[in-house]
């Protein structure tokens, strides 16, 4: 029992750091790119960042998520060899696809005339392909409960990110197209070390068995229901900056990517933490889904991130209503700070979202991926309408309110479709 116990806290204290590292490393790059990057071209940057968010959300991300949830059964079967093959074909299919896309989406922004980004859209793409295979390489490393690689390489990342951004932008010029070269180059310095440290898998874990499981069967089948539903996602996530710039400047939408990022993406970093740490033992209790008594100790916890995450967020909501000019003051440049009192509120729709997420995991523990597709459509939809309705009537206050809605819209989407799956 103290063994057990040991390797939890044990656990617990890398997904900690690494945690700490990654919202650290976040932060400090928000205050370097803002003092080198003005508005708009940080408005600029957050725009090319959708178009890696779209390769995450509908791409890599989904297959990622078959990766991870696909461990703990290969394991039982003793069959860990051909899942790592499956793994591999699936990952080079999707490097393909992305590649393709690079290619079409260059010659049609070059025939179209907007020749000015078609260098932003190919290194975006790049860092996402690069990104992408980090996250995977990080979701086997996760499942297999390697902490400490995990935790570092994802601290490593927020901080490379953000020193090697800042040090092209004083080398190559201060351009949002500069700061993203240097985002995929401190990426594919991660990367080397992940293909270094991912080799203590391949070799010590494998078990020969006879006869092959058919993997890259079971991978597929899981995440494309999850790619499907990322289109729908991916545009509800990105439709925020998108709105704002239709309907005010540039300016205004890097004005909200720092808000975003002081306040979105933070809270989900935390809340994240707990999943990050449970993720792994809610797919091994699992299973391979057959077992009802397995589910029911996999929803448990489930519930009990969720009403977590609830919890911390009104407590950092109430915080950041009393401090939110101080973290302003001190966490980016005093050009960015007029919008510090949606702070408060943006934290509120990223706490909130994350709760739904910790009930969304139950629903991927049991391998219910098809079963969301409905409500994540339409909730991710409704998120749309709301975004540009907000950004047209009031800009970034309209955004971030509907960012509210739809994150109590998708909580409430989950609750109910995770009761109805457990009756």
């Amino acid at each position: 029992m103290l063994k057990r116990y040991g390797r939890f806290f044990k656990e617990g204290f890398w997904i900690i750091l690494g945690q700490v590292m990654t919202v650290s490393g976040s932060l400090v790059g928000v205050r370097l790119l803002t003092e080198f990057l003005s508005p708009s071209s940080y408005g600029e940057l957050a725009l090319g960042m959708t178009i890696a968010t779209l390769v995450n959300q509908t791409i890599l991300g989904p297959l990622g998520g078959g990766i991870i949830r696909l461990y703990a059964p290969a394991i039982e079967c003793g069959d860990l060899s051909c899942y790592l093959n499956a793994a591999k074909k699936l990952v080079s299919y999707a490097i393909g696809i992305i590649i393709v896309i690079s290619i079409f989406s260059a010659l049609g922004l070059t025939i179209a005339g907007q020749i000015k980004w078609v260098a932003i859209t190919t290194i975006a793409l790049l860092f996402a392909a690069l990104g992408g295979c980090n996250a995977i390489l990080n979701c086997i490393q996760t499942a297999a409960r390697q902490r400490a690689i995990v935790a570092l390489h994802q601290g490593g990342d927020s901080w490379l990110r953000s020193l090697v951004g800042a040090g092209f932008l004083l080398w190559l010029g201060a351009t949002s197209t500069v700061a993203m070269i240097g985002y995929a180059f401190a990426t594919l310095l991660v990367l080397g070390s992940q293909v270094f440290f991912i080799r203590n898998i391949s070799a010590s874990n494998i078990t020969n068995v006879s006869g092959e499981k058919n993997w890259d069967k079971k991978i597929w089948e899981y995440s494309w229901p999850i790619g499907i539903f990322g289109i729908f996602t991916w545009m509800q996530m990105t439709s925020d900056r998108w709105a704002l710039q239709m309907f005010t400047t540039t300016n205004e939408v890097g004005n909200y990517a720092v808000l975003y990022q002081l306040g979105f993406y933070p809270i989900s970093l935390i809340t994240g933490m707990a999943m990050q740490f449970l993720i792994p033992i809610l797919f091994q209790r699992a299973g391979d889904a057959s077992d009802s008594s397995r589910i029911d100790g996999a929803n448990k916890l489930s519930w009990y991130l969720a009403w977590t995450a609830l919890g911390l967020t009104g407590l950092i909501f109430l915080v950041t209503l009393l401090f939110h000019e101080l973290i302003f003051r001190i966490l980016v440049a005093e050009e960015y700070n007029t919008l510090s009192y949606l702070l408060p509120w943006m934290i509120l729709a990223g706490g909130v979202f994350a709760s739904g997420q910790s009930l969304a995991s139950s629903l991927l523990a049991q391998m219910k991926t098809r079963e969301m597709m409905v409500a994540t459509i339409a909730t991710a939809l409704f998120g749309v309408v709301l975004n540009f309705l907000g950004a047209y009537w009031y800009g970034v206050t309209g955004i971030v309110a509907s960012g509210v809605l739809f994150s109590t819209m998708y909580f409430i989407s989950m609750v109910v479709l995770v009761k109805g799956t457990n009756k």
